[in-house]
Parts: C-alpha cells; sequence; structure tokens
C-alpha cells in the first residue's frame, strides 16, 4: 500500500484535468487506509507531498478513513458496488469522514477523482 502512496503525487499531478478541478485547492488532508495514515499536502491543486503521520496530533483539514481491504477494492480499475465512490463508501458505512469538509464539499469533483486517482496504479499491479 504504501508504494500505491508513493505513486500518487506523480499521477495526480499528470492529470491536466484533474489539476484544473484542483487549482484553487491549497490544505492538507488525512487519508486513513487501514492503521496507517497518510498526511496529503496539496498547493493549488498539485500534490506537494504525502507522507506518513508520525505523531497523533497530526491532523489535516479533514480525515477520511476506510479499512485496508476497502480501499483496495475501491482502486480496483472496476470496483464492486458501494465501493465505486467516496459518498457510496460512506452511506454503507464502509468509510468515515471528519473534520471540516467545507473544502471537500466545494471541490468535490477534484477529491473524488485525487481519491481515486490509484486506479490507474492499481491496473496490473497487486494492491
Amino acid at each position: 500500500m504504501e508504494n500505491l502512496m508513493d505513486s500518487l503525487q506523480a499521477v495526480v499531478n499528470e492529470d491536466a484535468s484533474l489539476q484544473h478541478w484542483g487549482r484553487c485547492v491549497s490544505l492538507e488532508f488525512l487519508l486513513g487506509v487501514g492503521n496507517t495514515d497518510y498526511l496529503i499536502r496539496i498547493e493549488e491543486g498539485n500534490v506537494t507531498g504525502v507522507r506518513l503521520r508520525s505523531l497523533p496530533i497530526e491532523s489535516g483539514v479533514f480525515t477520511i478513513r476506510a479499512a485496508a481491504d476497502v480501499w483496495a477494492e475501491h482502486w480496483r480499475p472496476v470496483p464492486k458496488r458501494d465501493y465505486h465512490d467516496l459518498f457510496s463508501m460512506l452511506s454503507a458505512g464502509l468509510a468515515q469522514l471528519d473534520g471540516d469538509i467545507t473544502p471537500l464539499m466545494q471541490n468535490l469533483i477534484y477529491f473524488k477523482e485525487l481519491i481515486a486517482a490509484p486506479r490507474t496504479i492499481v491496473e496490473g499491479a497487486e494492491v
């Protein structure tokens, strides 16, 4: 899973459409994958850093958490029902969202596509 997170920055930053949607986004958010938390730093739509959370007090503007197997299914090229979309995962109880979700809602397309970006990495690789 760590290799997947290492590749996230390159995949997002190479996507011109995603860059356009995120051009007004500058923040850090936390993505919880099972027991591992990643802080993802974004500057004007570019992912400028993906790092493991080193202290429990570190957090982002908002947090999205799900079990590792839930993310593995979400990142498949064609995920199963309820795993295909962030809000489907939330309504099915497969993921949790907390913190200030205002920037997430204001830039919903950007964040949904950013979170789904590992699908392009997973193709042909084991999660």
